[in-house]
């Protein structure tokens, strides 16, 4: 026997939105208004959201516990495995005393935190996205500021906000590649639009970042290297997405605009040095110097990072990973117990991906960092203990958050908000980027919320007699804005930025930002569905003819073994390198 999902529930679609914006509200009041911790807030959304599932929407009540338990469960595996391992290795590199390393060579380059900011949360944030995504480059890059000296409410806000720019193209294009797959428009043309969208954000954003931390006077003090920054970002970040597709925007564009600002700035540096107003003058002593050996000794953990998520994103050895390391299972009583209103059974098969999770290829690194950076397995072992300690309240959130999400999914809720989106006829383009906003802050990713609505806005868009490319595109767009304020990515900051507790302060942080930047795409939505069609790409559908291909195992262990042989040099080299005597003292424990 399957339940149906119904989208109207109470026979009156005002009353039933009314309704179905309950849950939604209270998070904002719970976190805004009341400023509860994250995980007391989603355990108490998560009460209102199955009692209204239950007695308004008719859900069972073992389908409904069910399905929390299942959005628990992926909380669970693969995020929480993710970001555990990614604080973990941040971690590391602390307890060995290379952070400090790293700490003096960004205030070779520069001391001022305001360049710092575009540096590690702008462009190595865009970079890491694009190879791991799913919380890891916020988690990385908040540590990383934190490590540095900056205020932690600052570290974690802005890498959220930094993080819109480019979740589109995050994890090798996966949430473009979910739209394609459920829309039905092949990806080139999905990327083509969403580069011709987030650019325009790209350019702004460098600024947009600095004018909070350090106010409108201050940014303009760095316009020239703000500039530099968000142009040679939004540059690549185009042309990538418009004539090589999906896969690679974040990582060019990230690793380009990293390259592009180290330049500039040894020819440039601003006229004052800016830092916090409570924080001590820089104490950059230039009598101090490294030796190349252990420059790269300390850089080596997030240089084997880089090595393993691009890797680990490749699709022979995902294919090879999978094959050896994977199982999946019918998840029970809740797989095809639910049918949607248009008949579609809905499948609930739970995939443990232990080989191939972004996670297992974070701890890969942190594996092979340990020896690098000087320590022993076994101190590695209570650094690891420690970090469990320092996350157990994030982690009781991320999965409370993930059940949160599920059990509004299954049980048709957000289905009742995207249809009345869906149903303001001439104006649906700006609001098309609204139903993606609204996917993300309830999901928590942008490859979810593409999966929920990429098909609603196929259609509602051909029915409008505007080209559906503009509006599942324009799901993506505004998803990304949804991210920074999603409970799912602020319990992740707030871990990393050691404001466990404090998740309504980062939240309050960080929600009118994403209130004004999702209005921006709102009206480029609109513009470009009315007024300047040419930015519209020309395509054609992808066929329905089912396709079969079959996996070259082979290929996927030859890229393994060019990996391996990869990592053993490069250790290798750290080792040797790191082994000769340093030409002036070390301070470095």
């Amino acid at each position: 026997m399957r339940w149906i999902q119904v989208i109207d529930p109470l026979n009156n679609i005002a009353l039933s939105v009314l309704v179905a914006a309950v849950p939604i509200i209270f998070i904002f009041w719970a976190l805004i208004i009341k400023k509860m911790k994250g995980y007391q807030a989603s355990l108490i959304a998560i009460v209102i959201a199955t009692v209204i599932a239950i007695l308004v929407y008719g859900m069972p009540v073992k389908l409904a516990v069910l399905s929390i338990g299942h959005g628990a469960l992926y909380g669970l595996f693969p995020i929480c495995w993710l970001v555990v391992m990614s604080v973990f290795l941040f971690n590391l590199t602390v307890k060995s005393g290379q952070f400090e390393i790293i700490k003096h060579f960004m205030a070779s380059i520069t001391s001022d935190r305001r360049l710092q900011a575009l540096l590690i949360a702008f462009s190595f944030g865009s970079f890491l996205e694009g190879t791991a995504g799913f919380g890891a480059p916020v988690a990385i890059t908040a540590a990383m500021l934190v490590g540095l000296g900056f205020n932690p409410l600052y570290a974690s806000g802005i890498c959220l906000i930094a993080n819109t720019a480019p979740v589109a193209f995050g994890s090798i294009g996966i949430p473009i590649t979910v739209a394609s797959q459920v829309s039905g428009i092949p990806e080139l043309p999905i990327s083509q639009m969403v580069g011709r969208t987030l650019p325009i954000l790209s350019i702004m954003l460098p600024f947009y970042l600095v004018m909070i931390i350090a106010g409108f006077k201050k940014a303009r003090e760095i316009w020239p290297a703000v500039m530099v920054s968000g142009v040679s970002f939004a540059f690549l970040q185009w042309f990538s997405s418009n004539y090589l597709g999906p896969s690679l925007p974040d990582v060019i564009a990230g690793l380009g605009s990293i390259i592009c600002l180290m330049v500039f700035l040894r020819f440039w540096k601003p006229k004052t040095v800016w830092r916090f107003a409570n924080e001590p003058a820089p104490t950059f002593d230039a009598s101090i110097t490294y030796t190349s050996g252990q420059m790269l000794r300390a850089w080596s953990p997030f240089i084997v990072l880089t090595i393993m998520v691009i890797a680990w994103g490749m699709q022979p050895i995902k294919d090879v990973l999978n094959s050896i390391g994977m199982f999946q299972f019918e998840f029970p009583g809740l797989h095809n117990a639910i049918q949607g209103q248009d008949g579609t059974v809905l499948s609930k098969l739970f995939k443990v991906t232990y080989l191939s999770a972004a996670g297992t290829a974070i701890l890969m690194a942190d594996l092979v960092a340990i020896p690098l950076i000087g320590l022993t397995y076994s101190e590695g072992a209570k650094v690891f203990g420690a970090t469990l300690n320092q996350l157990k309240f994030p982690i009781l959130t991320i999965a409370a958050v993930l059940g949160f999400a599920y059990i509004l999914n299954d049980s048709g809720i957000t289905l009742t908000l995207a249809a009345v989106l869906a149903n303001t006829g001439f104006m649906f383009p700006f609001f098309a980027p609204v139903l993606g906003w609204l996917g993300v802050f309830i999901t928590g990713s942008d490859t979810s919320a593409n999966a929920l609505f990429s098909k609603l806005q196929y259609a509602t868009a051909t029915s409008i007699g505007v080209d559906p490319v503009v509006t599942v595109a324009a799901n993506i767009s505004g998803g990304v804005v949804g991210k920074m304020i999603s409970p799912q990515s602020i319990a992740v900051a707030a871990a990393a930025g050691n404001l466990v507790g404090q998740e309504s302060e980062l939240f309050r942080f960080t929600v009118k930002h994403s209130f004004f930047m999702l209005l921006l795409i709102c009206l480029i939505v609109l513009a470009q569905a009315y007024v300047f069609k040419w930015t519209i790409p020309v395509y054609e559908m992808l066929s329905t003819a089912k396709t079969t291909t079959s996996l070259d195992a082979s290929r996927g262990y030859v890229y393994l073994l060019g990996l391996a042989i990869l990592l053993v040099t490069l250790a290798s080299t750290i080792v040797m390198l790191a082994s000769k005597k340093p030409q002036t003292p070390n301070l470095v424990s």
